[in-house]
């Protein structure tokens, strides 16, 4: 009965099936769950419902609310069954991205900080539901999470029911790598006492009322991680070209050779960036993230990383097994804690952070879409990248500077969608090179950008565009507005960028 894992007898009566548990929930039901990029997240009893909805036949739509992108068997799973009426904040999930974009599921892209604030002054509606993975629940009742914090701890202090899954795939030895600290509601909110990334603040669990838990489900299900690419030779030179970036950084004296906190986003292009940071001459890091991956574990393991705080762990499947077999190691380098803490504009500010995100394409003026191709279509969603990006000491980006094998260039004369303005933006780098922004004008912005960080085969054409446009009468901000989106145009057309 996981006794060591369970440990208020009193709540031993309410351990049920998954099925059963699934049962709380009803149509039009806002559910809440853990779970960051994929990590964390429950399993046994979505997959529970709809098999449900599968043998009842009954009709549930439900809005699903998590911490960030979860995986296969929760929000892919729904999706596939027509399940989701509505999805925030973020996500990676094939089967509800086709959802998304045909119109079937209602999506809200949402900053990650925004989230926990939000749901706390009731902006997303009452909580339901909130479905928490846990490796175990203590003498009071307080919910120790597993592999990622997010916003497990607003969800269930905001929830009308807790269903918990305690997942003893999930090693024990985690508990302690929490640090759950939450932030009063306006007008009562206070300074939050992070001075350096390795500050703990809170508490190893999440504060929970016993009554609220309604259902305990006893599962054994991995998470599944998505495996990350190998490193090809573009990842590498971005990442050489960042490293020489912020060497000059320190030859100028704007840095040190311990430079400032790092953030980095997720994914292959991120994990390949701060990988090569193992082989540069800084020394004594340390990381103010969201999300750990491989190349954060390697930074640790070769001692270049001294310490790194973060909401989630998620690496491949391999980086996954390293993490368990060292997590002793590992639980002395790294801190989780809710993702109010790890994306909140004033200790990333305060930090200094470095921020380092992938975008989908950038315009000549310093515009960056992280969200849309071609202006329309939902790939992920603007996940931590602005939280970061708005407050950061550095705002770095990096892109390949082309796509789908050269038919798109990522440099353009206009993003089709805006999510960070030139306004926030400092650096853009390619494997082309670094277009450093601080202190340009727009005009001098759009030379620099596609003079280092443009491809070839389409920088005669960004000049093209950039010098018709200067003909215009307003030259502060030169465009032509009927050219402006024409090689988005072009390429749903044609299937590339390039002109015949």
């Amino acid at each position: 009965m996981c006794l060591d894992r369970i440990r208020n007898k009193d709540l031993l009566d309410r351990v049920c099936s998954p099925k059963e548990a699934a049962m709380l929930i009803k149509d039009g039901m806002n559910v809440a769950t853990s779970g960051f990029t994929p990590s964390g997240y429950p399993k046994a009893v979505p997959m529970a419902l709809a098999d449900l909805v599968k043998e009842t036949g009954e009709n549930i739509k439900i809005n699903l609310y998590t911490g960030a992108s979860v995986g296969e068997e929760l929000d892919g799973i729904l999706a596939k069954n027509n399940l989701l009426n509505k999805r925030l904040p973020y996500q990676t999930n094939e089967s509800l991205r086709n959802s998304t974009n045909n119109g079937n599921c209602e999506y809200l892209d949402m900053h990650l900080s925004h989230v926990p604030h939000y749901t706390k002054l009731g902006f997303l509606g009452k909580i339901n539901v909130a479905i928490i993975e846990a490796v175990a629940i203590t003498e009071e009742g307080h919910i120790i999470p597993s592999t990622s914090v997010g916003t497990s701890p607003t969800y269930i202090q905001m929830a009308d029911k807790i269903i918990v899954e305690i997942n003893t795939s999930q090693p024990l030895e985690l508990e302690g790598m929490a640090d759950i600290y939450m932030p009063k509601k306006p007008p009562f909110t206070r300074a939050i006492p992070i001075m350096m990334p390795n500050d703990r603040i809170g508490t190893y669990s999440i504060p929970c009322e016993i009554d609220k838990i309604a259902a305990i489900v006893v599962t054994d299900i991995k998470d599944n991680v998505r495996p990350l690419a190998p490193i090809d030779p573009i990842s590498e030179k971005i990442s050489h070209n960042l490293i020489e970036f912020l060497e000059k950084e320190v030859e100028s004296g704007r840095l040190t050779n311990e430079l400032l906190p790092l953030q980095s986003g997720v994914g292959s292009v991120a994990n390949a960036v701060l990988a090569g940071l193992n082989n540069s001459s800084f020394r004594n890091l340390v990381c103010y993230t969201e999300v750990i991956q491989d190349s954060m574990l390697d930074l640790l393991d070769s001692g270049k990383v001294l310490f790194a705080s973060g909401t989630s762990i998620t690496p491949s499947s391999e980086g996954l097994e390293r993490f368990k077999e060292n997590i002793k190691y590992y639980k002395e380098k790294i801190i989780l804690r809710p993702q109010e803490i790890s994306n909140h504009p004033e200790i990333i500010r305060r930090l200094g952070i470095i921020a380092l995100n992938t975008a989908i394409e950038v315009d000549i003026y310093g515009n960056v879409n992280s969200t849309h191709i071609m202006g329309s279509k939902m790939m992920n969603g603007i996940g931590g990248s602005g939280d970061f990006t708005r407050n950061a000491y550095l705002s770095i980006f990096t892109t390949p500077s082309v796509a789908k094998n050269g038919a798109i260039s990522s440099v353009v004369p206009m993003v089709s969608h805006h999510d960070h303005t030139e306004h926030d933006v400092m650096v853009i780098i390619t494997e082309q090179g670094v277009a450093d922004l601080r202190g340009l004008s727009p005009k001098e912005r759009a030379k620099c950008i596609i003079e280092n960080c443009s491809h070839p085969d389409f920088r005669p054409l960004l000049r093209d565009y950039y010098n018709h446009a200067l003909k215009n009468k307003s030259k502060h901000t030169p465009h032509t507005l009927d050219k402006a989106l024409s090689w988005h145009t072009r390429f749903i057309n044609t299937n590339t960028m390039h002109v015949d």
